[in-house]
């Protein structure tokens, strides 16, 4: 189904980069465009500056254990919260970035093991959705996957993560009615996991109604 007939249209061709400067070059990339685009009156724009915070896409992975209605969650410390939130250690669902020539997948598959030592087959994960996590201001672009998986012999409290990377993950295996309530209270404040579980609180009936593949 295309757009509604009150939305516009518009194209890469609508969009004029003159410049594109590197302003920061670190672990993530600081660039600065100079662009301008149509307008909606068909004209176009003077042309601007914009900072755009290029951290490269990245992979979310939603573990759910569709038969006993169970979720695995994440928690680890995260730079970015100390500034707003009084508690920087925030709750999540596995995630992670690319790795040269991997596909979403591969980084699914790859990220549960490291995060969460959970082996994930290929054939146990489904896309749900992609979307920009905040697009005035960064390009990240990211893949939600879902795994179906038995969750019966996995140990909530498993402390994983990459020690070259500086992570320290705690994972816990909770029912959905709890990771919707800890919604509900606050206690998950990142956009990913909120999005993952708002799927999961449509989407988990439909998912336990469905045959096994054999």
């Amino acid at each position: 189904m295309g757009l509604n007939n009150n939305f516009k249209q518009f194209y890469p061709r609508d969009v004029e980069i003159k410049a594109r400067d590197i302003k920061y070059q670190g672990f993530f990339r600081i660039d600065q465009y100079q662009l301008k685009h149509r307008l909606f009156s068909g004209n176009w724009s003077n042309f601007f500056y914009r900072e755009i915070f290029e951290r490269g896409d990245a992979v979310i992975l939603v573990p759910f254990d569709s038969k006993s209605q169970q979720v695995l969650l994440i928690q680890q410390f995260r730079a970015g919260a100390v500034r707003t939130e009084d508690n920087p250690w925030c709750i999540e669902f596995i995630a992670g970035m690319f790795e040269e020539n991997e596909s979403p997948i591969e980084v699914a598959i790859r990220e549960a093991q490291e995060e969460a030592e959970l082996d994930i087959k290929r054939e146990d994960i489904t896309h749900v959705m992609n979307y920009l996590s905040s697009p005035g201001g960064t390009s990240e672009k990211l893949y939600m996957y879902i795994a179906d998986i038995d969750l019966t012999n996995v140990k909530s409290g498993t402390v994983a993560g990459l020690d070259d990377e500086n992570e320290d993950i705690k994972s816990y295996k909770v029912s959905l009615d709890v990771a919707l309530q800890w919604l509900a209270d606050g206690k998950i404040n990142n956009a990913s996991t909120i999005i993952g579980l708002q799927w999961l609180a449509i989407n988990a009936n439909k998912l336990a109604e469905t045959p096994d593949q054999e």
